[in-house]
């Protein structure tokens, strides 16, 4: 009997190293193919209450101040090609706790303030399909 105990132990043991192996096998393939695959943006659009406040490059370093009823509410910072929420006077703050972004399709969102920070990809119209 303490044969089959010990094979039993042995064999559990090899299922939790295979599965961790397996785990992280997973996580650095979906890590792999999130780098392989992301594309940097070219440009920053802030939307304020879900109209286009400003279109900016990520190319040119500059502050952008997003004004809301003659007070600056949120302040954006470009350098470096990312974007990042330096400044808003909403109680949270997450949106300054965001890490900076660059990658097309990413976000920052201040919700209490209504405004949405996205990185736009290139303006070049894209093959969608072939026809005969």
């Amino acid at each position: 009997m303490n044969k089959s105990r010990s094979a039993q132990r042995r064999l559990a043991k090899a299922d939790l190293v295979l599965l961790a192996v397996l785990l992280l096998f997973g996580v650095l393939a979906f890590f792999a193919v999130r780098m392989l695959t992301q594309k940097n943006g070219t440009d920053v659009q802030v939307l304020l209450h879900g109209e286009i406040y400003g279109t900016y490059p990520l190319s040119e370093e500059q502050k952008i101040p997003v004004h809301q009823n003659g007070t600056v509410t949120n302040t954006l910072q470009i350098a470096d090609g990312t974007v990042k929420m330096i400044q808003a006077d909403c109680p949270d703050k997450l949106c300054v706790h965001q890490n900076a972004i660059a990658g097309q399709g990413e976000t920052i969102v201040c919700l209490p303030n209504q405004v949405v920070v996205q990185i736009l990809g290139t303006k070049e119209p894209g093959l969608d399909s072939i026809s005969r």
